[in-house]
Parts: structure tokens; sequence; C-alpha cells
């Protein structure tokens, strides 16, 4: 090895120490786990999300294909019904994005020295863990239930669909509480 300071190991040894705890970093730390976990989670959660709001967008623009075609002599507006419809497919994808961004959007514990003095950490992280568990089956369930569906069969199932959605909404709400306990 060279004499060089790039090869003591004490010295970076020390450099190393105080950037991570400059960087709000303290070695493998199970806060710092379930702070990784959570954010992991919340993003497959909203890639979930993104998939059923996908296959919502891909039925909404089929349905108007086949049910809203161009206006012509004969028929210069649209059915009402099928219009309604295709609104509502739209409303439909409106509102799972929004709960997408609300979901990406959520906080977690700042790992700082006052949150410390006020809140167990771990304890705090645990209980987000189990309310994204909770996100996550309710995505997949979500994304199940509308993949390779029809605009009509959504229609048809928009009451379960919203119910769905309030039940996100609902543990969305939990999350948000167990950060404030």
């Amino acid at each position: 090895m060279s004499s060089s300071l790039f090869y003591d190991f004490d010295p970076l040894e020390q450099v190393a120490i105080n950037l991570f705890h400059g960087w709000g970093y303290n070695f493998y730390r199970l806060e710092n786990q379930l702070r990784a976990d959570d954010l992991m989670i919340r993003a497959q959660v909203c890639s979930l999300l993104g998939q059923a709001r996908g296959s919502v967008e891909a039925a909404e623009s089929a349905y108007r294909r086949a049910f809203l075609p161009p206006p012509s002599r004969e028929k210069p507006r649209p059915d009402a019904s099928a219009m309604a419809n295709a609104q509502t497919l739209e409303k439909l994808s409106h509102a799972i994005g929004a709960l997408e961004g609300q979901i990406r959007a959520q906080p977690v514990p700042e790992n700082d020295r006052m949150t410390q003095r006020y809140r167990q950490e771990a304890p705090t992280l645990q209980k987000l863990l189990d309310c994204d568990m909770r996100l996550t089956g309710q995505a997949e369930l979500l994304r199940s239930m509308l993949e390779d569906k029809d605009g009509g069969s959504m229609i048809e199932k928009s009451a379960e669909i919203q119910e769905g959605l309030k039940a996100i909404e609902a543990s969305l709400r939990n999350r948000q509480a167990a950060l404030f306990v």
C-alpha cells in the first residue's frame, strides 16, 4: 500500500463517520431499515395504483371509441348515457391518480433529535409498516379488480370500486394518524 492518506483507514473511517452522522445516517439501525422499507413499500403501492389507473384509462379509451362515435348529420350529439359512463370512467381514473399522489407524498418521521425526544421512532415506523401492508393489499385488490376489464364491466362495478377507493382513503387517514400519536 502507498503512504497516501487515501489508504490510511483510521482517518478515512473518521471522515466517513462524521459524514454519516451529518447525513443523519446511524449505521444499520432498525429505524433506518424500517424507514427504507416504508419508502420502498409506498413506491410499490403507487406502482400498483398506476397499473390500476392504466387499466381504467385503457378501458375508457376503448369505451369512447365504441360508444361515442364522431358526430354526423344524422346524430350530431353523443348519447347522454354513453357520455355519462365515459365521464364516470374518467373520474375513476382521476381518483386513482389522486390517491397515488397522496401515497407518494406521505411523510415518514424525521430522524432528528427533537423527534427522538418525543417519540419512539421504531414503534412509530412499525405502525406505518402495518398501515402500508394494508395499503398494499388494498391496492393489489383494486389492480386485480380492474385488470383486463372493459369499460362496461367497470361501470357495472363502479360502486364496488368506489368502496375500494374509500377503503384506501381510510387507510391513508389511519397512516397519518399513526404519525401524530
